[in-house]
């Protein structure tokens, strides 16, 4: 409709300019004008309003039927197999070191020297048993004398209380001092390195 509407349009301002140009006394073949282009060159598209849909291909029951069985038949099937599970590597014991003809020969002791050495270590754990003691024994009375000289501190001031209750950051110096002759590049990236995976990829 728009179309021949434009055609239309075009002809009746063609054969206006054709006659007024005629009446003037001028050629007909040179016949040009400011409104006889745009109005040829008018071109107009149907308005889209929605795209064209496609058809959908009306399946067989039948066939759906079928599928469904087939994917219940394999899931049952999956369902009977065991899964597998993945080995943990730092369990299983190499085969180089279950070599039994690798053993290292022990030397036998005497029995005066094997008397000897079970009197030390009897001699050895009582020293330390005594040693453990001691230390907890001086631990004690020091939380002792502690907590005496904080309740008397408190019912002297309890500005100074609170004070001492504070931990002291003197108590363990530390200072440290960056690199100096090399200093850190700024937007530096660390590559990742080269390396070799051999990480075993199990699949069920």
């Amino acid at each position: 409709m728009s179309v021949a509407l434009s055609r239309c349009i075009g002809r009746v301002l063609s054969r206006q300019v054709a006659s007024s140009s005629f009446v003037a006394g001028e050629q007909h073949h040179a016949v040009q004008s400011c409104w006889f282009v745009p109005v040829m060159t008018l071109k107009t598209t149907a308005a889209l309003r929605a795209v064209p849909q496609k058809k959908k291909k009306k399946a067989d029951p039948r066939i759906e039927a079928l599928v469904r069985d087939r994917l219940k038949k394999k899931l049952r099937k999956l369902e009977k197999i065991p899964p597998e599970f993945i080995p943990i590597e730092d369990f299983i014991t190499p085969s180089k070191c279950l070599d039994e003809t690798r053993q290292r020969s022990t030397s036998r002791l005497s029995v005066e020297e094997s008397e000897r050495r079970a009197l030390l270590l009897k001699e050895w754990c009582l020293y330390k048993q005594k040693q453990h003691m001691a230390e907890v024994e001086s631990v004690e009375l020091a939380l002792k004398a502690q907590k005496e000289a904080l309740k008397e501190l408190k019912l002297e001031s309890e500005e100074l209380y609170q004070a001492a209750l504070k931990p002291d950051p003197l108590l363990f110096p530390f200072a440290h001092e960056g690199p100096t002759f090399t200093p850190p590049k700024e937007n530096y990236e660390a590559p990742d390195g080269k390396y070799v995976d051999i990480t075993k990829v199990y699949t069920q």
